[in-house]
C-alpha cells in the first residue's frame, strides 16, 4: 500500500500531461481551420509576397545599392500534381497554425511545469514565457524576411546552361518557404534552452566554451537536416545561430555569476 502514492502521483502526471497535449493539439487544430479559411491572404499576401518585386527586403536594398537590388525573380510557379495544390493548402494550414497559437502552447507547458516550481521560480518563469515567444517571433521574421528572400532569389537565378528555363515546382516552393520558416523559429530558441540547461546544472558556462566547436558541427548539420539542400541557404541560417551560441555562453556566464 505505501507504493500506491507515488503510483497514483506518476499517473496523474501522465494524466496532467495527457490534456495539456489534447489542448494543445486542439489550438493548433482551430488555428489551422482560422488560416485554411484565409486562404487568399495567406498565399497571395504572405508566402508569395517574396516573389514579388515591392516585398520589403527587395525594396530594403534596392535602396542600399544597386549592386543589392533584387528584381524580376526569373522563375514562374507551377503544379504538376492532381492534389498538389490541396496537400500544400494543408501544410500551409498547420505551420500557420502552430504560429499562430504558439502563445498558447508555451501556456500549457507553463501550466505544467508550474505546480513543481516555487514562487520566486513562477516569477521569473513568467519573463522566460515572453523571451520564448520573442525569440520565436524574432526568428520566424528573420527566416521570413532574411532567408527565404536570399534563398529564392540565389536558387531561381542560378543558372547551369542558358538553354534551360527555371519552372519551379509549387510543392518545393512551398516546402522550402515552410521548413525555413519553422526551423528559424525553433533555432532561436538556443539561448533560453541554454539558460535553463544552466539553471538546472545540466551545463556549465565551462563546458559551453570547451566545447564550441564541436557545437559549430552540430549546428552545421543541424542546419544542413533542417533547411533545404543548399549550401547557401544553410549558411544563412547557421550564422545567426553562431551568434546566438556565443550570446547563450554570455547569458550562462551571467547567470552562474549571479548564483
Amino acid at each position: 500500500m505505501s507504493k500506491n502514492p507515488p503510483n497514483q502521483s506518476f499517473l496523474s502526471h501522465l494524466e496532467s500531461l495527457r490534456w495539456h497535449l489534447m489542448r494543445s493539439i486542439i489550438a493548433i487544430f482551430l488555428g489551422s481551420i482560422i488560416v485554411f479559411l484565409n486562404k487568399s491572404f495567406v498565399f497571395d499576401e504572405i508566402i508569395f509576397a517574396c516573389k514579388e518585386n515591392d516585398f520589403v527586403t527587395y525594396i530594403f536594398l534596392c535602396n542600399i545599392s544597386e549592386t543589392l537590388c533584387i528584381q524580376d525573380l526569373p522563375f514562374i510557379l507551377m503544379n504538376v500534381e492532381m492534389a498538389g495544390q490541396f496537400t500544400m493548402h494543408i501544410l500551409v494550414s498547420l505551420v500557420g497554425g502552430f504560429i499562430l497559437v504558439f502563445p498558447y502552447l508555451l501556456y500549457e507547458i507553463w501550466r505544467f511545469v508550474a505546480p513543481a516550481m516555487y514562487k520566486s521560480e513562477k516569477k521569473i518563469s513568467v519573463l522566460v514565457f515572453f523571451v520564448s515567444f520573442f525569440l520565436f517571433l524574432v526568428g520566424v521574421f528573420f527566416g521570413y524576411y532574411v532567408i527565404i528572400p536570399f534563398s529564392i532569389n540565389f536558387l531561381s537565378s542560378y543558372t547551369i546552361s542558358g538553354i534551360i528555363e527555371n519552372n519551379i515546382h509549387f510543392i518545393s516552393f512551398i516546402k522550402t518557404f515552410t521548413t525555413i520558416v519553422i526551423t528559424t523559429g525553433i533555432l532561436f530558441q538556443l539561448p533560453l534552452i541554454i539558460y535553463c540547461m544552466t539553471k538546472f546544472n545540466l551545463i556549465t558556462t565551462k563546458q559551453l566554451k570547451q566545447y564550441r566547436r564541436h557545437a559549430f558541427v552540430i549546428i552545421l548539420v543541424l542546419a544542413s537536416i533542417l533547411t533545404p539542400p543548399d549550401i547557401f541557404s544553410q549558411i544563412l541560417i547557421g550564422l545567426p545561430i553562431f551568434l546566438l551560441y556565443e550570446l547563450s555562453v554570455l547569458i550562462s556566464s551571467i547567470s552562474t555569476s549571479k548564483q
